[in-house]
């Protein structure tokens, strides 16, 4: 009984954070499907492995802020079971971070830099490590850990912000870029449009007749006139 006190109190605290966060991450999930909407009307062709690696992380992140916040605001009566159910978070966080860079590597259709590194893989592992190692230490010491879950569940939430917006403007650029090169083929394909008779005449020149008379003597004369288009 005093064990399931301490643990109501020691949580009961976190009560009005986890909700905040905890519904910030259920709603940003959706940022995700706005940009795979974008994607999908991309010109720029995008493969399953690089929207494994790079776009379903993203939902894995705000979903392990939802899950978290679900174990920390729930009933517990001992925190070596919040111990344990964070502690399982932490270690399927790791496993899959490490899948996550296999994934990178293996896909060619995107060449990452150092900052896709970063927030993609090693900011994410350092996150579910800190749900490990603080799910550990949680059942002997029950305040200061939960400030270390607390820690990594807002790096997670502003991990996948990130991803998700870095995700949009990648391919906003992208898009722009495509557009703008496929006008400008269009252009040199087609020719500018002063180069062209605004009076629709296939040649620049013309023919008429005049007729010339010399006394009871007529001849028909076929002149030439050419006309030149001005700026």
């Amino acid at each position: 009984m005093e064990e399931a006190a301490r643990t109501l109190s020691a949580l009961g605290e976190w009560g009005s954070f986890y909700v905040i966060v905890g519904s910030s991450g259920a709603a940003l999930t959706g940022l995700q499907f706005v940009v795979m909407a974008l994607i999908a009307d991309s010109r720029r062709v995008s493969t399953g492995r690089e929207i494994s690696a790079f776009g379903t992380p993203t939902v894995i992140h705000f979903c392990a802020v939802l899950l978290v916040s679900a174990i920390v605001s729930a009933p517990w009566h001992s925190l070596s079971s919040v111990a344990l159910a964070l502690g399982t978070c932490g270690f399927a966080g790791i496993a899959y971070g490490i899948i996550v860079i296999r994934r990178a590597r293996q896909q060619t259709g995107y060449q990452p830099v150092f900052e896709d590194w970063l927030w993609h893989t090693v900011l994410p592992l350092i996150a579910y490590t800190l749900v490990l190692i603080a799910a550990s230490l949680l059942p002997s010491h029950s305040r200061q850990p939960l400030f270390v879950v607390a820690l990594a569940v807002l790096l997670l939430l502003f991990i996948g912000i990130h991803n998700a917006w870095d995700t949009i403007t990648f391919f906003a650029i992208n898009e722009s870029q495509a557009r703008k090169k496929s006008e400008d083929q269009k252009i040199d394909k087609e020719g500018s449009p002063s180069d062209r008779d605004p009076a629709g005449a296939d040649s620049p020149s013309s023919c008429r007749e005049r007729t010339i008379y010399f006394g009871n003597q007529s001849l028909r004369v076929r002149s030439q006139s050419t006309r030149y288009l001005g700026a």
